[in-house]
């Protein structure tokens, strides 16, 4: 049995100030926490609940208002009021509409570092773990304590290694591994685990990608998906970030609960088929399904590169007459990004419809809520019943070069043939 650590055992320990292990309980100092327009009313509510008077330190909380931004109705103006409000109180940070994505906007203002252990009022904080960060999902109310005591108490995982090999075939992006993966294990394979993810196609990946497949560790239960960092990440925090990296690496004799090994190499584009994120087939299995409407972006699949992706495909063809093609950039910078790349032209010319950088119709709070029975492809993470705000509407979710495929037809098509 092995006396060494999990990459997630090592970041628990250095943040509790003793040595933990899987099943121990830690207290532990936080990197930074986070809070959205979905999550912060009650945040702030608990906070004052405590009868705090300050965050543990300004400069690390921020609030982001990205799932209903701008405000689709008056309740939800009434709660980025009190956002703004609470944010100049205790002089915290806060990301006001079109600023993007809360899991796109922490990594790239370089909030977050290689061996930091961060908390955030939302599921798929746990993006974060591409660029070596412990981050990971929690409730309101126990963000409230961390944004005022600056710790938290942990139940420490066990750790699932998940090693993925060969060479990363044609139309085949790092979203289609992911869901390979996500269907391998199910829905609940990995609950409360850490997931470390390595092998040679994980360092081929560019960050971007990266981020997509620690985006999706939660869908399948894990509360964590951790990648080691490698130059690539390092760089890429580097450019980011002002604050030095403390990169952690697992031991060689680390203890895993299970060792899971993939190779990709005659993987097809994969499509989860509604109502659950494991229930996928490869492009075969869903090939000339009629849609209705196509969405790029999300914090899974909105960042420069996939829109990249997608305008490959798209060159200068027309969506199909019967599509609406609905396009969110995670970030504003992202946005600003791909206008100076001609690529926001492109998407409008090609039939798109752009939105402002934000969570857009993900959550189904507003723009491009579905009508029943439509049929909608999607970058984003989830495709559960009425995730888009209609349950009764069918969500299938794809790669960025999958969903502008199907746009382009007016059926879940093969990307492929497009480039």
């Amino acid at each position: 049995m092995g006396k060494g650590k999990t990459i997630a055992e090592k970041i628990l320990s250095s943040h509790a100030k003793k040595d933990v292990r899987a099943g121990d309980i830690a207290i532990c100092d936080v990197d930074f926490c986070l809070g959205q327009d979905g999550t912060s009313s009650i945040i702030i509510d608990s906070f004052r609940k405590l009868k705090a008077k300050r965050a543990f330190n300004k400069k690390k909380f921020s609030m982001i208002i990205d799932h209903s931004a701008p405000s689709p109705n008056l309740g939800v103006s009434a709660i980025h009021r009190k956002m703004r409000a609470f944010a100049k109180e205790i002089g915290v940070g806060l990301y006001d509409i079109g600023e993007g994505v809360c899991h796109q906007l922490v990594p790239e203002e370089g909030k977050v570092v290689c061996g930091d252990l961060v908390l955030g009022a939302d599921s798929h904080t746990c993006t974060y773990g591409a660029i070596n960060v412990l981050s990971t999902g929690v409730g309101s109310t126990d963000l409230a304590i961390t944004v005022a005591s600056g710790k938290n108490w942990f139940l420490v995982p066990e750790t699932i290694k998940v090693v993925i090999d060969g060479r990363i075939p044609k139309g085949v992006y790092s979203k289609d591994i992911i869901l390979h993966i996500i269907n391998a294990f199910g829905a609940d394979g990995c609950t409360y685990k850490s997931v470390e993810f390595t092998g040679k196609t994980i360092k081929e990946l560019s960050v971007d990608a990266r981020f997509t497949i620690s985006n999706m560790a939660v869908e399948m239960g894990a509360k964590c998906g951790l990648m080691e960092a490698d130059k690539k990440a390092l760089d890429w925090v580097r450019r980011h970030s002002k604050r030095r990296p403390r990169p952690v690496s697992a031991d060689k004799d680390a203890r895993y609960a299970k060792v899971r090994r993939f190779d990709i190499s005659r993987l097809a584009p994969q499509v989860a088929h509604p109502h659950t994120v494991d229930n996928v087939t490869d492009i075969q299995g869903a090939k000339n399904i009629k849609i209705d409407q196509a969405y790029l972006g999300t914090c899974t699949n909105g960042r420069l590169q996939d829109l990249r992706i997608a305008g490959k495909v798209l060159r200068k063809r027309k969506i199909n007459k019967d599509v609406k093609f609905i396009v969110a950039p995670a970030s504003k910078k992202i946005f600003l990004e791909a206008v100076k790349e001609g690529l926001i032209t492109q998407l409008v010319n090609c039939g798109c419809t752009v939105l402002s950088p934000g969570c857009g119709p993900c959550v189904g709070t507003h723009c491009g809520v579905p009508a029943d029975n439509e049929v909608v492809i999607s970058t984003a993470n989830r495709n559960f019943k009425g995730r888009m705000g209609n349950p009764k509407s069918f969500i299938y979710l794809a790669s960025p070069a999958t969903v502008a495929a199907s746009a382009l037809e007016g059926k879940i098509a093969d990307p492929r043939k497009y480039l």
